[in-house]
């Protein structure tokens, strides 16, 4: 977070200066005192004219790089403007969150935020990507504000390359290979890539280098010229072609208190990794070594510890040699361009499109194939797809088919989405077809969904956990054809009083309802929860005695969410958090991120 001060020029914007004090975690200051602060604050947001607002910061102003952000705000209220240091000091961004708090208009002159074109001057800083090349950053903004034609390359895929494909301008071109950059044809080169690329002589070029790799090392013990092998390191693998670009190191654990370890963590800040002997030894390298076996229990230290600590990533770069160190590098898969398949397990939501997450809608826009779940997800879900992507539903396939469509498409090097309902890990099936990627050691990841019975709380408008009352949500089924451990009867788990959530029982609720009354009283409150967030939803509120009836009498089917439990339109349980003596949401050493 940004050290802001705020300076009220007059009284009239006591209240602007106090409103923004708060909401920005900001200090008050003296106009007498900005010259003193210069340097100790981020940012400045004066509130009153913007004249005396120039006249104070004049003899300060450096340069863009070191000044901090300026913002004023007339003591009215009614507009924001960016005055200093825009994209590098961040004074656009922060006129964007003053003026939201004030709600006035925001003023900005950045030519680039105005034509809605990419800063390139921010774009190192927001996503961690060093500047590798030589020319003048000003002369390559020029350029590209004035729609000059520009090739974009990206060797890679990461949060600020699917930003820039998203945003993509009307000038700038993606090419493939640095032999498309063609100096005829384009004025300026951007570069996203940890690979060593020469742009031709006459075109402008900005490399950008994101921070993706992984560094495995081993070393001599106890070197005595430690202090020189970072430095050495880089300069072996930029022969091989990479420019510094680790955000990670990683060895063998034996290695923890060399001194070399300690200068990375202490001098550079880097994240060191360790891992076991056995660890190392079960990967896979193309260079083993019997001598290092023979002292340290594994045949490789740098080229396992690189793919493990990637992730089992590509080797890059793989054993270079220094005179008492080895390195290598790999980079993990995903961020690779590469023709490598992947498989994303995606949860839908509870069934509005517009429930699935961000990140879940990004992975059906990229997606070549769409498996999803026919019978349970709608197929509005999956109309993002890009042109071309294959889209299927699974109703009509087994399991044997669904694997063998997957593993077609990824030995493709495709990038397969599998789309389950809610939250995939709840009652979602993906054991199996797990177990099948393992086996056929294929790469997978799960994006949770938000889950149908977090949908029947906001339907029906009830906190499944009331204080004193009830804290705990049971997420469960009954027993059909699947049967139940014995410990997870129905009957049992009632015995606690918690909100039940019953996934998957309509077809038996009888023998659900049977069960429950052994614990619950009667007249406990119930809810049949049919087809959530769908457009056909229907919602039907009763008690516990009458619950059978409810399915029967609306046929009722199996995307229904039974809920059972006092908390259900519950308005009589008081949080503590509202209690007039409450003071702190946590006291000190409890874990303030477990909620």
């Amino acid at each position: 977070m940004k050290k802001t001060a705020i300076i009220q020029i007059s009284e009239a914007g006591k209240d602007i200066a106090e409103s923004l004090r708060r909401e920005l975690g900001a200090r008050i200051i003296l106009r007498t005192d900005v010259g003193k602060q210069w340097e100790t604050y981020d940012a400045f947001v004066f509130v009153g004219a913007m004249g005396i607002c120039v006249r104070t910061i004049a003899p300060y102003v450096n340069d863009k790089h070191v000044d901090p952000a300026v913002v004023c705000v007339d003591s009215m209220g009614q507009n924001a403007i960016s005055v200093l240091s825009g994209h590098i000091g961040g004074a656009n961004e922060l006129t964007r969150k003053v003026a939201a708090v004030i709600g006035a208009r925001e003023v900005v002159t950045t030519q680039s935020d105005n034509a809605g074109l990419w800063a390139l001057d921010t774009l190192s800083e927001r996503f961690n990507w060093p500047v590798a090349s030589n020319s003048d950053m000003n002369e390559c903004i020029f350029a590209f504000v004035n729609h000059q034609p520009t090739a974009l390359l990206m060797d890679v895929r990461d949060e600020g390359t699917d930003y820039l494909e998203k945003t993509l301008p009307a000038h700038v071109s993606i090419i493939n290979d640095i032999r498309e950059a063609d100096p005829k044809k384009y004025k300026l080169l951007i570069t996203v890539s940890p690979f060593v690329r020469h742009a031709p002589e006459d075109m402008l070029e900005l490399h950008f280098t994101p921070m993706i790799g992984t560094i495995g090392f081993g070393l001599a013990h106890h070197p005595e010229d430690y202090e020189s092998i970072y430095d050495e390191i880089d300069e072996a693998l930029a022969r091989c072609g990479v420019l510094p670009c680790a955000h990670k190191y990683c060895t063998i654990d034996v290695k923890e208190e060399e001194e070399f370890v300690k200068l990375l963590k202490d001098e550079y800040g880097e994240e060191v990794v360790f891992f076991t002997a056995d660890e190392l030894s079960k990967i896979e390298v193309p260079n083993p070594s019997d001598t290092v076996k023979k002292h340290v229990g594994t045949p490789s230290v740098c080229e396992a510890a690189a793919i493990l600590g990637s992730n089992h990533g590509k080797l890059i770069v793989p054993k270079v040699k220094g005179k008492n160190w080895t390195a290598a590098l790999a980079i993990d898969y995903k961020y690779l361009r590469e023709k490598q398949g992947h498989i994303e397990i995606v949860g839908a939501g509870p069934g509005a499109p517009d429930l699935v997450s961000v990140r879940g809608r990004k992975m059906l826009e990229q997606a070549d194939l769409i498996l999803y779940a026919g019978s349970l997800v709608p197929k509005a879900l999956t109309e993002c797809h890009k042109p071309g992507a294959v889209v299927r539903s699974s109703a009509d396939m087994n399991l044997e088919e669904q694997c063998a469509l997957m593993k077609e498409h990824y030995d493709k090097g495709h990038f397969i989405v599998r789309l389950h309902t809610g939250d995939p890990c709840i009652f979602g099936a993906i054991q199996e077809q797990m177990a099948f990627f393992d086996a056929n050691g294929m790469s997978y990841h799960i994006t949770p969904g938000i889950s149908s019975f977090l949908a029947a709380a906001a339907e029906l408008q009830s906190q499944f956990t009331i204080p004193e009352r009830c804290q705990t949500i049971i997420l469960t089924r009954g027993e059909g054809r699947t049967p139940m451990p014995e410990k997870e009867q129905l009957h049992l788990l009632a015995r606690s009083q918690s909100t039940m959530c019953i996934f998957l029982s309509a077809a038996i609720v009888d023998d659900v309802q049977r069960e429950l009354l052994m614990e619950y009283s009667e007249d406990t409150p119930v809810a049949a929860c049919y087809h959530l967030t769908w457009p056909d939803q229907k919602i039907y509120r009763g008690q516990l005695k009458d619950l059978a009836k409810i399915v029967h009498d609306h046929h009722l089917t199996l995307t229904t969410m039974l809920v059972v439990g006092e908390a259900i339109d519950n308005r009589q349980g008081l949080s503590a958090l509202y209690d007039k003596h409450f003071t702190h949401l946590f006291r000190e050493g409890d874990d303030k991120h477990s909620a």
